[in-house]
């Protein structure tokens, strides 16, 4: 049965990741990106990893997706004609990809992962909700503060870039 729900998950993430790629539609990309989200986060769930599932979901489910959705809102895109590649983006598009199968040839080639703890081990240590928020608020404060700073940032600088200039030039 749990075969059944992986595939599942596995479809739902990639398909709605595709549906990111290839969608013309901003607010239906970003839409589509929220079910890839679900589906890696019904994946941790597979993997006994409850925490992370939640965090997922809550904070790129739902902060992310909903500051994107936001920022498209507020530039007012619209799909439409999109401009062909120039030859460097094609030139650096080959190079990624190739990279990306390299990776994935590499990682498939590996035996095991045998730096990881047994999964015993691992639900006992990793998913203390204790810990994370101990390391979330001691070791890693200063990351998650400056994540935040650029989040706000962004924030401002799409409030900045959607205003409408028009009528100022009365002013000067």
């Amino acid at each position: 049965m749990s075969d059944t729900y992986f595939y599942i998950f596995a479809a739902l993430t990639v398909g709605s990741a595709l549906a990111v790629v290839f969608n013309k539609n901003a607010v239906a990309a970003a839409l589509a990106f929220l079910f890839s989200l679900c589906g890696v986060a019904g994946l941790f769930l597979q993997l006994d990893a409850q925490l992370l599932a939640i965090l997922l979901v809550l904070v790129y489910a739902g902060a992310v997706v909903a500051l994107f959705l936001f920022i498209i809102m507020l530039l007012d895109m619209q799909g439409g004609e999109r401009k062909p590649f120039k030859k460097v983006t094609i030139f650096a598009s080959t190079i990624a990809g190739a990279l990306l199968l390299l990776g994935v040839y590499s990682f498939a080639k590996r035996p095991e992962l045998t730096q990881f703890p047994a999964a015993g081990q691992a639900s006992n240590l990793l998913l203390d909700l204790k810990f994370y928020g101990a390391q979330l608020f001691t070791t890693y404060l200063l990351p998650v503060q400056v994540v935040g700073f650029l989040l706000l940032i962004s924030m401002l600088g799409v409030i900045v870039l959607s205003k409408k200039f028009e009528g100022l030039e009365d002013v000067k």
